[in-house]
């Protein structure tokens, strides 16, 4: 199987470019293997080299791929290009959505005339995209840790219990099973709170009677997971659980347009135009899904604008919501994995309407 490295250098001459300095660390991370908080690399046809400084040279010499030659320089990293790149004139090019004005001119600086600087977009990120066996695997063990903490809070009971206080039990849950970092913040919102779709846990006790969102998601070496489940803490009102349904009917349609070949914008209506239907296509303003990899939102996404084309290898979320304003909302979100013919369900927790104390 062809390394990181070698599938970025096949893209490089479409580019229009003979070498790329990466520096955006989710990207370093990828090709190299590096974790450190200061590093970068350049990738060419006949380059692959890993920068670093003192501090991190250790760490760097366990961690980088072999096959990268690894050099130490001042913690501006950028002072060590040129000794780095190839004799002669060349095209080298920057990852332009990682780089700011100031740094470009700086770079300008550094470089002499003969190496001629070519803005890229998306190189490693489209990569990163389709994922490799061995990161669905890190996918799947993230989904399966988090799906195990989420059972442990719920056994624990919802209602009595804050906001903050269930967010932070989940996140110890995922942190004692293993996981380096939850995915992000998790998100518990009961009653009207929750149809803030990026609610913040609040110090307020979760009542009973009312549904409770809950977003959460586990990082496991270096990958994640995302997952959503609503739940009651006791006996809700008709039209709440009308809407459940509602949610929960879109939500498998959508899983059934998860197949490759598909358009992001194409999943996306499907879902919406259910939810038009029931009479709350003004209650589901954000996009069905996104992917998931070794950040919780990277490509591809699954919204209107998105015109991405799915693909074996995609990870991606699949969760449609609404949200009434001033009394709940409710979001239902699955991780799956796109296969030659559909798509493999990452999450195992039940979608049916759970109530729990």
């Amino acid at each position: 199987m062809s390394s990181a490295a070698d599938r970025l250098t096949e893209r490089l001459p479409d580019a229009g470019i003979d070498v790329l300095l990466v520096t955006n660390l989710v990207n370093v991370r990828y090709l190299t293997g590096y974790t450190g908080s200061n590093g970068i690399a350049l990738v060419g046809a006949a380059t692959r080299t890993f920068i670093t400084d003192f501090r991190y040279v250790e760490q760097a010499a366990n961690e980088v791929d072999p096959t990268f030659d690894r050099r130490r320089s001042a913690q501006r990293l950028t002072e060590g290009l040129e000794e780095a790149l190839p004799e002669g004139e060349l095209r080298l090019g920057f990852e332009a959505a990682h780089m700011s004005v100031s740094e470009h001119a700086q770079l300008r600086e550094l470089l002499p005339s003969r190496i001629e600087l070519v803005a890229t977009s998306g190189l490693v990120e489209e990569l990163r995209a389709v994922k490799q066996p061995d990161e669905v695997a890190a996918i799947r063990a993230a989904a399966a840790l988090a799906d195990e903490a989420f059972a442990q809070l719920v056994a624990g009971g919802l209602t009595g219990h804050t906001e903050r206080e269930l967010a932070l039990t989940l996140e110890y849950e995922m942190r004692r099973r293993g996981a380096e970092h939850p995915s992000f913040d998790p998100i518990v919102a009961a009653g009207a709170h929750g149809a803030l779709p990026h609610a913040r846990p609040r110090d307020e006790a979760v009542p009973a009677g009312e549904l409770v969102v809950i977003d959460w998601g586990a990082q496991v070496d270096g990958y994640c997971s995302d997952c959503t489940r609503t739940l009651a803490t006791g006996a809700i009102g008709g039209a709440a659980k009308e809407i459940y349904q509602l949610v929960l009917d879109a939500q498998l349609a959508a899983l059934d347009e998860v197949k490759p070949g598909a358009v992001g914008r194409d999943v996306d209506s499907v879902p919406r135009a259910a939810i038009t239907a029931g009479g709350h296509g003004e209650h589901f303003g954000h996009g069905l899904g996104h992917g998931v990899g070794l950040e919780v939102h990277e490509a591809p996404r699954l919204a209107q604008p998105s015109e991405a084309v799915l693909a074996p290898g995609n990870v991606v979320t699949v969760e449609p919501g609404i949200y009434i304003p001033g009394h709940y909302g409710v979001r239902i979100e699955d991780l799956v994995v796109v296969t030659g013919d559909g798509c493999d369900i990452l999450t195992s927790i039940p979608k049916d309407l759970t109530v729990v104390d």
